[in-house]
């Protein structure tokens, strides 16, 4: 309100203001047009109506044109004029943002202003968030009462230890300097801190049921699964750290020969697909044979129906007679390696050799045998590769066990030597627990001498006689070569199940999925080792890993999904009794996915995936037109061929967004020449 000499007392003077929102995201405005004092009295809503229809007249892709072509109101439509006369006259607005083709927005800036800032990593982030909206994990803990701001807190923990697998200190780091993460999820960059990723993992270690059903369930949905075929395995990882108060470390046999570090198990309940069933974080030095009745307990049938009646692999060390009975008795069928090599077996009536290759093309014969010791099926493999490797090793273990009999013995003709007959005896059984598969093969005989020693005592007692036993010489014989390489690639395959040799062989192979599982894990989820030093903290820890798991093997499945899927056609040979027979229409639609899946899959390692989706970036691109407005742009980058690819591959938009424009304040920048302005087109 100011004194109008015009009228001669206090009236309302006008100004034309333009809102934006600034880089801070704070909402800001300028006056880009002084109106002053209107000449005639105007009403609030005749107000309202002349800055809607300058707004669209300004923005529309038509000069002149827009919705209120016909203006009833005389004052609206004059002070409509007049204004928007003035704003082009005195270049307030930019008449070149309009172009006659129309969709294209057009600004004229300094070229020596323009600066590229923020570049940041996107694409490995954006398929991972794409992944999690295909599993819905977002729906899953709303429904468990989570708010908004911990659910994209907990999806940006996931995709965190997705692409960069770290502490939760060098987390919290990536993601404000390095990721664009927070842009995906919505998650503030700024309040992003280590406490606060501590704190999601361990509320999402608190659902873990939850999760994991929701996660099976919509796996099997998503693609189609039927769970007929399950595998079983435990993996350990080490601590860093001496775990003094900790419950679950316990020092056991280390997978990775770290005898001195405490160890935690995983065990995990994979389907040939490489999802995760079941899992289950247990004390180190738990024993392979004694968990697989808790995991029967525990496993979910409930995710198909063919589940109830579903083939368990399993390897050598959890396959003991008892588990055996034990899933028989739970309603399963099983397929693993026999514990022991048979001996009396036979080859079963009208039995034949089946040759089949390896995914090295290598030659493997398979004859199905019998035994007397029960009635199960026992398969006969012969593996020319694995004969060869074994030969191998029974070369240099007998080279290891021959080399240290030759120590014991030299020491014998040392003087000062070890020649106790107890000692020397304890150094062969050392060196047999050493090599434990050769030293069979070798007959050893030492040599015995008694030594007689007396020894006087003080004064009139009489003089004592001693025996000592000691070792002369030692000598050891060898059996022949072909004896010990006699059973060298060879090994049999254990099944209550009546099938053909090949079926159960390739059943047998899908084995190698949850190994595969086990090492990216630890490879490339950085689960080994563990630095946490509280219980809650290290299985949380886990449980991240294993959730980033789910988001991996759902980018992977789907990118190797053009290749056959021969684990589907094994689960489908397996089953006791086949589904009824699908609809025509159904099978022709079944067909024509079949035949688009087998034109080629991409098998790359995840590693090998983020480094090539790291190809695509987020840039802020910011420059300075002619009217001394800094005009920001963030946008991504365009997809290479490769980038492309895994897109095209997986039906996934190639960024979460376009464009976001913004126009901010005069920035400092270098004085430039007038010929220096050009014409750029932003869209």
């Amino acid at each position: 309100m100011r004194y109008n000499p015009a009228k001669s007392f206090i009236d309302g003077y006008y100004r034309l203001v333009e809102s934006y929102r600034n880089v801070e995201d704070r909402i800001c405005h300028r006056t880009i047009l002084n109106v002053g004092f209107f000449d005639t009295e105007v009403k609030a809503e005749q107000l309202n109506r002349i800055q809607k229809i300058l707004t669209r007249q300004c923005e529309s892709s038509q000069p002149g044109l827009f919705e209120e072509t016909a203006i009833d109101d005389p004052v609206v439509r004059s002070y409509v004029d007049i204004l928007y006369n003035i704003l082009v006259s005195e270049n307030k607005i930019d008449t070149g943002t309009i172009s006659k083709s129309g969709g294209r927005e057009w600004q004229t800036i300094d070229l020596n202003s323009l600066r590229n800032k923020d570049v940041r990593d996107i694409g490995a982030e954006w398929i991972c968030y794409q992944a999690i909206e295909q599993l819905k994990l977002s729906e899953c803990l709303s429904k468990l009462g989570w708010d908004d701001q911990d659910i994209r807190l907990a999806l940006t923990h996931i995709i965190s230890r997705a692409v960069y697998p770290a502490s939760e200190m060098k987390t919290s780091r990536w993601i404000k300097e390095n990721s664009s993460v927070c842009e995906i999820t919505g998650f503030p960059k700024k309040e992003i801190t280590k406490d606060q990723l501590y704190r999601i993992s361990k509320l999402l270690y608190a659902e873990k049921e939850n999760i994991e059903n929701h996660l099976s369930l919509r796996t099997n949905f998503l693609f189609d699964i039927e769970d007929k075929i399950i595998l079983y395995d435990l993996t350990n990882t080490y601590f860093e750290g001496r775990m003094v108060h900790s419950k679950i470390a316990r020092f056991g046999r280390s997978k990775e020969k770290r005898s001195d570090a405490k160890l935690i198990v995983l065990a995990l309940v994979v389907n040939p697909e490489g999802f995760i069933k079941y899992s289950g974080i247990l004390e180190g030095n738990v024993s392979d044979a004694s968990t697989l009745e808790k995991m029967i307990n525990e496993l979910r049938v409930k995710t198909s129906s063919s589940a109830k009646r579903a083939i368990i692999v399993i390897d050598a060390g959890i396959s003991t007679e008892a588990n055996l009975a034990m899933i028989k008795e739970e309603g399963y069928d099983y397929i693993c390696v026999s514990r022991s090599a048979l001996k009396d077996f036979k080859l079963a009536a009208n039995a034949t050799q089946v040759t089949v290759t390896d995914n090295k093309k290598q030659k493997i014969v398979l004859q199905k045998v019998s035994s007397s010791k029960n009635e199960d099926y026992y398969l006969q493999v012969e593996s020319e590769s694995k004969e060869k490797k074994e030969r191998s090793m029974n070369d240099r273990f007998r080279d290891g066990f021959e080399t240290g009999l030759k120590k014991i013995a030299l020491s014998l003709e040392k003087k000062g030597g070890v020649k106790q007959e107890e000692k020397v005896y304890e150094r062969i059984g050392r060196l047999k627990q050493k090599y434990p598969s050769i030293h069979r093969y070798f007959d050893i005989k030492c040599k015995i001498s008694v030594e007689t020693k007396k020894i006087k005592k003080k004064g009139n007692e009489p003089e004592e006689t001693t025996e000592k036993r000691i070792v002369s010489s030692i000598r050891w014989t060898i059996k022949e070569d072909e004896e010990i390489n006699s059973r060298s690639g060879v090994y049999f395959l254990r099944t209550c199940i009546q099938d053909t040799e090949k079926i159960i062989w390739e059943t047998y192979n899908t084995l190698r999925e949850i190994e595969y599982t086990n090492r990216v894990l630890k490879t490339d989820l950085d689960l080994r080792p563990v630095y946490h030093k509280k219980d809650e903290s290290s299985m949380a820890h886990l449980h991240l890993g294993l959730l980033a798991y789910w988001v991996v093997n759902t980018i992977r499945y789907q990118l190797k999904k053009g290749e056959p899927a021969e684990t589907t056609t094994q689960a489908k040979a397996l089953t006791r009794t086949e589904t009824e027979s699908k609809s025509k229409a159904k099978q022709e639609v079944d067909g024509e996915t079949k035949t688009e899946n087998q034109k080629g899959g991409i098998r790359f390692e995840w590693r090998e995936i983020v480094r090539i989706m790291s190809a695509q970036k987020a840039v802020t691109t910011l420059a300075q037109n002619k009217f001394d407005e800094v005009i920001l742009i963030r946008r991504c980058t365009c997809p290479d061929e490769k980038v492309k690819m895994i897109y095209d591959k997986l039906k996934y938009k190639y960024a979460p967004y376009k464009k976001k424009k913004s126009v901010v304040h005069k920035m400092t920048f270098e004085k430039n020449h007038p010929a220096d302005f050009v014409d750029i087109n932003s869209a």
